[in-house]
């Protein structure tokens, strides 16, 4: 990580003497390091395969065999075309084929994807393609309805627009399930 983080420090300073900033300035003279080590160490930890968190199972001794749902898990990840933030929110659900997951490795889960430069789209399948391998089941759906900072501080600068993904497989196909997910989320469709 130390090598990253010095080549990303140089980087970034190049940058900045680009832009004509004053790099001697006391408020801006330890800004390259800084933000060398929130890309590596926080913003973009996403991209270490050692950070992918293990994903703990318990037996489904209740036999539970409705929809489990976990909503509104934030979401906070880098539009990889502009690499300003996205933010917002997560849902997902999924039917137990065995197992259940403890319910804070969701969130982990979407955190680990979100930590990377990304498209809304890769990330809302990277979470369902994950849940439905950790969980052996087709039944997964995911849902993230976000705010993109490349469409509201520059271009079209529309602070208003969200835009929702989503990830529906194996029962969530069906549209009852499906409209049952919408209605515990807040969402609704129209068809």
């Amino acid at each position: 990580m130390g090598k990253k983080i010095d080549k990303i420090e140089g980087l970034f300073k190049q940058v900045m003497e680009t832009l004509g900033l004053d790099l001697t300035d006391d408020s801006l003279r330890g800004t390259p390091r800084r933000v060398a080590k929130m890309y590596v160490e926080e913003l973009f930890n996403g991209l270490n395969p050692a950070d992918l968190p293990n994903m703990t199972l318990f037996e489904n001794k209740y036999r539970y065999n409705q929809m489990l749902v976990e909503k509104d898990i934030t979401v906070y990840s880098h539009c990889e075309h502009h690499f300003v933030p996205i933010f917002g929110k997560a849902h997902i659900a999924y039917i137990s084929s065995g197992k259940v997951i403890g319910l804070s490795k969701l969130n982990r889960l979407v955190d680990y994807y979100a930590r990377r430069p990304q498209v809304q789209e890769r990330l809302t399948m990277q979470i369902g393609r994950a849940l439905q391998q950790a969980l052996k089941t087709e039944d997964v759906a995911v849902i993230i309805d976000a705010k993109h900072m490349c469409v509201a501080s520059r271009g079209i600068r529309d602070t208003h627009s969200a835009t929702v993904t989503t990830f529906y497989e194996g029962q969530f196909v069906n549209n009852v399930l499906k409209e049952e997910f919408l209605r515990y989320v807040g969402l609704t469709t129209a068809y």
